[in-house]
């Protein structure tokens, strides 16, 4: 990275991250930039570590004295970064420091938390799950490092023979998995950030990575700093930061995408413009079956797929999505030209949608139709919000449907290969997927008499209780059910631990080993560095404990086919350390057992992992990870092309060796529009939308616990169009109830703030626990990933004195 740039962006980030720090000064660790290199002191010493944050998956080094983290400077040896970080990045060592951290067990007695011991916490979550295993549920997250959502896996599926377990994951990259895997039969992109550096053309398609991935974004802008050429261009339902750095912004109606991708490809096939070379060797064509649609579909011909196309011309492009059709036809002109090289980036926008799956696959089609695919800066890629939902959700395989390594729990084979992996008896594994995060919560918040078959919830490194749709319906209601209990794992209080019944101390980040995948395959490692605050422990170790407690209350699912204990650590001498006891838990690197073990899994799908100490020596490797003849270990930037990718068929250009239609060919689906499930009418006249801001991460449990961060921006806001503001007589500034039909919340209004969007639609970010904005949204989800659409549902703005009244 040459200095100019390191430079510039070093102080731009710095500034940012600054520029409200005034006082407070106990909370503020020092932040070094890329050009300032840690080193080891007397009283100083470095390691590496993931970002806590984001999926992009930035290296920190963290700086510790006196067995406290005291500063933090971006990792100038992690090519992710390159030694950067955002404004949440320079301040991730104060996470571990809010006044408020949870440090004992609360069990909820008479309404009121009080502290028990451990021994007394683990007792009652074996108990609550001896007594009804099958009403047991666990939910966690992306955020679960790789050895904790495995544990977790093996715990549910291994053990209690239960699929009930699902993360958070679900309500943010399922459409992105689902998409994945019916265009090339295998989850996560085939290209990688690289290609952010050779792209001609970036387009954003409903996102915003100005703000929500500001490094990897920076790689584009710092481009234009050097005097190349890129365009940029935003497909988009407001106008953000991204906007101001693009040349080109496309407005859409909320759904629009799934119509300017049909349209792109009308126009490549209209203008004769489509790699025909490539569509003919490396592509097949298909459709949702006519009666029930699965992520297979048929196998429909190219002429039909043309004749298909056909309907969706710039100018009912332009009737359904709100562009001008004469953009369609550009953004049709520019995948024609096989001389540029176009790079796709999505997430939540694509995502949360409820043909979340269909507009994946679109833009993957539009990709493939193009020939725009598997050269340096020609790919569709899908980014992540948290920092292992694709190494812990997607390849550990933490959902409900899901089994490590790519398998699912309805294919025999697979539970086969499963039960043989963990040494339990044949037929341990249920061939019933378990339910889903909707599902899962609908059947919590239900009573028995209503058909409510979960009774107890786990929930780890997640907080439902502010990120759930439709929160009246699928977490508010549990307070009124006696009957349920709720667990919660947590480093602070939450929206989610005000209804739980049991809440367990969690270790944070650093105070723990652990192993996250960020969104371009990199698998990454670090070790713990400072202790957790009183008793909060390893969530590993939690579940592990569980199980053990199980084990000893007679739980047959607790033993393999040798009768040993499933989550069983042996010394070198032989003998079992008793991890389960939390004094011994270091006593070995638990980590590195439970990651060789899942290591065996990652092959069936080509998801090669090296050995652990590979993964402690580098700063990340991306999968698929291959030995070479002198014994090192080379990871893969780029998959299914035959320059980089070693599983690819001698002599093969392209080979996508997961093919679900059996022959090495991607899919190109057709799928056709659909309205929305919920539109603005007279009642409810506007569209909401939600998402992130840059300073805040998710709920904000850990970014507003740093007062730097919190000061910067203090509370959740609506942002309104200043049209539609003054035909309200709506002020700046002025607090309003934004209402649908499932819940209210009240807000500031906020006009021609940094994000300005069009007349009858206004935006909510979902960070601040004190604004619920998803009392508002709906639960309406994707019928194949089913991934909650929170980008789109019908909603009125009203002043306080007319709600009121």
């Amino acid at each position: 990275m040459d200095s100019k740039r390191r430079g510039f962006l070093k102080s731009a980030a710095m500034a940012a991250a600054s520029s409200m720090v005034l006082g407070d000064a106990e909370f503020s660790l020092p932040v070094l930039g890329a050009a300032d290199p840690p080193t080891d002191g007397d009283e100083l010493t470095w390691n590496k570590a993931p970002c806590r944050f984001c999926g992009t998956g930035c290296h920190v080094q963290v700086g510790v004295h006196d067995g406290r983290v005291v500063a933090v400077a971006g990792d100038k040896a992690a090519e992710v970064n390159k030694g950067l970080l955002c404004v949440k990045g320079y301040h991730v060592g104060g996470i571990l420091y809010g006044d408020d951290r949870l440090t004992k067990p609360l069990l909820r007695k008479d309404g009121r938390l009080v502290e028990i011991e451990w021994d007394e916490a683990l007792d009652i979550v074996a108990q609550r799950i001896m007594a009804a295993p099958e009403k047991f549920a666990f939910y966690g997250s992306g955020q679960w490092t790789i050895p904790e959502g495995y544990a977790a896996q093996k715990f549910m599926k291994g053990g209690l023979s239960n699929n009930h377990i699902d993360p958070n994951a679900r309500l943010c990259m399922a459409s992105a998995v689902t998409g994945f895997l019916a265009t090339y039969g295998v989850d996560e992109p085939a290209g990688c950030y690289d290609d952010l550096d050779a792209c001609d053309v970036l387009i954003t398609w409903g996102n915003n990575p100005a703000e929500m991935h500001p490094i990897l974004f920076s790689r584009v802008t710092d481009r234009r700093s050097r005097g190349e050429n890129v365009r940029i261009i935003d497909i988009s339902t407001r106008r953000t930061r991204t906007t101001d750095a693009a040349n080109d912004y496309l407005e859409m109606a909320p759904h629009g995408d799934v119509a300017i991708s049909l349209g792109i490809m009308n126009q490549l096939i209209a203008s004769d413009s489509y790699d025909k070379d490539f569509v003919a060797k490396h592509c097949a064509f298909r459709a949702p079956e006519s009666d029930t649609p699965t992520l297979q579909g048929e196998a429909i011909s190219e002429d039909e797929f043309r004749k298909r196309i056909a309907a969706y011309t710039p100018e009912r492009v332009e009737e359904l999505s709100g562009v001008p059709a004469d953009q369609i036809r550009m953004l049709g002109k520019l995948f024609g030209d096989r001389d540029l090289r176009i790079t796709s980036l999505w997430c939540m926008g694509m995502n949360q949608h409820t043909m979340g799956t269909a507009i994946n696959s679109l833009v993957h089609g539009v990709h493939l139709l193009s020939g725009h695919f598997g050269r340096p800066g020609d790919a569709p890629t899908s980014l992540t919000g948290q920092p292992s939902a694709c190494g812990t959700v997607r390849e550990v395989g933490t959902l409900a449907h899901a089994l490590p390594g790519g398998r699912v729990v309805a294919n025999p084979d697979h539970r086969a290969q499963c039960e043989g992996f963990w040494n339990v008896p044949a037929g341990r594994i249920s061939p019933t997927p378990g339910y889903h995060t909707v599902k899962m919560f609908d059947q919590f918040t239900k009573s028995a008499d209503e058909g409510g078959d979960i009774d107890t919830v786990f929930v780890q490194v997640t907080n439902p209780g502010q990120t759930l749709p439709n929160l009246n319906k699928l977490f508010n209601d549990k307070e009124k059910l006696k009957d349920k209990f709720l667990i919660v794992s947590e480093v602070y209080p939450t929206a989610t631990t005000q209804l739980a019944d049991l809440i367990l101390p969690a270790a944070l980040w650093v105070e723990k080993n652990g192993i996250f995948g960020n969104s371009e395959r990199r698998t990454q490692q670090w070790f713990k560095m400072v202790d957790p605050p009183g008793e909060a422990r390893d969530d590993t170790w939690m579940t592990i404990a569980i199980a053990h407690r199980l084990l000893e209350l007679g739980h047959e699912g607790m033993k393999d086919k040798d009768g040993e204990f499933i989550f069983a650590v042996k010394d070198e001498q032989g003998e079992e350390v008793p991890i389960w006891e939390f004094e011994h838990y270091y006593d070995v690197n638990v980590d590195k057992h439970l990651f060789e073990e899942y290591r065996q899994f990652t092959t069936m799908k080509h998801k090669n992992l090296a050995p652990y100490d590979e993964y402690v020596k580098a700063r990340g490797l991306r999968w698929p990870v291959v030995q070479q003849d002198d014994g090192s270990w080379r990871e893969t930037r780029f998959r299914f092309a035959g320059f980089d990718d070693p599983f690819v068929a001698e002599g093969e250009e392209f080979d996508f060796y997961h093919s679900s239609s059996g022959d090495g060919r991607a899919q190109v689906w057709f799928h056709d529009y659909q309205p929305p499930p919920e539109v603005p009418d007279d009642d409810y006249p506007m569209w909401l939308c939600t998402g992130r801001v840059l300073e805040h991460w998710h709920t904000g449990t850990m970014t507003r616990r740093l007062p730097q961060l919190n000061r910067a921006m203090p509370t959740g806001y609506v942002e309104m169009n200043l049209q539609d503001a003054l035909a309200q007589n709506i002020r700046q500034g002025e607090t309003v109830v934004i209402e649908s039909r499932r819940g209210t919340t009240q807000l500031p209004v906020w006009i021609d703030g940094r994000g300005r969007p069009p007349r009858g639609t206004v935006f909510v970010p979902f960070f601040d626990e004190t604004k619920l904005i998803n009392n508002c949204t709906l639960d309406e989800h994707d019928p194949f990933s089913k991934q909650p659409d929170y980008k789109k549902c019908a909603v009125r703005v009203r002043k306080l004195s007319e709600a009121s009244s």
